[in-house]
């Protein structure tokens, strides 16, 4: 599959490298062509890795991953163009983390509204999947890192965007039992709150190989 990855940071290098390992053919994208970021990642990637703009990233892509910060998604997807979104599903795994306050951050968006939902509302022909958004992206590509059984939850509003974004995290090692459906975007809300809870818990124990498995009683 050809997938345009947004962003050049840690994130977007971990997936990008994975996705590479499977044999997808990837794109990162940044604000112009030739970012020293990405053009480093090619070079180590692998074969199936390339880069260019945002615009460039999203118009290769079958389906499109947006590994930006929270903050600035919005903007990122603007460069990559409407044109070049429509009718794709796009992996939204960002969060509103903002730390410009110190450790921890507080989250720029909450409560009643989600970036999830933001992307939705602004590229209603986009099918907006949010996933991978609640553990490091060592975890996110590498669940057993974290151990025994864990949860990763999705959600969207399109069911069929849903199952291919479930097919593509169990290609990263989530088994089919560990992925939980949440439902319609808006529940973006709590999966974004929930990462100040996470911030706190990495904080706590030193590390960023962790996650939360859901248990349910009778």
């Amino acid at each position: 599959m050809r997938i345009g990855l947004l962003g050049t940071g840690m994130v977007g290098q971990t997936l990008g490298r994975k996705l590479v390992s499977l044999d997808h053919e990837v794109r990162m994208g940044s604000r112009q062509a030739g970012n020293e970021k990405a053009v480093a990642w090619v070079e180590t990637a692998g074969v199936g890795a390339s880069e260019g703009s945002f615009a460039d990233a999203a118009e290769f892509g079958e389906l499109v991953i947006n590994a930006t910060g929270g903050s600035v998604t919005m903007d990122v997807l603007a460069a990559a163009g409407v044109h070049n979104l429509a009718g794709k599903v796009l992996v939204d795994v960002s969060n509103p983390l903002d730390a410009s306050g110190g450790m921890p951050p507080i989250l720029s968006v909450s409560n009643t509204d989600s970036v999830g939902e933001q992307i939705q509302r602004a590229y209603p022909d986009v099918k907006v999947v949010k996933t991978l958004n609640t553990v490091n992206c060592e975890v996110m590509v590498t669940p057993s890192l974290a151990g025994e059984s864990h949860t990763m939850f999705l959600c969207g509003n399109d069911d069929g965007a849903k199952a291919e974004v479930r097919r593509l995290l169990e290609s990263f090692g989530w088994p089919p039992s560990d992925l939980l459906d949440l439902g319609d975007i808006s529940s973006a809300r709590g999966m974004e709150m929930y990462v100040t809870l996470w911030v706190r818990l990495w904080m706590a124990t030193g590390t960023g190989h962790l996650n939360v498995k859901l248990v349910t009683g009778p």
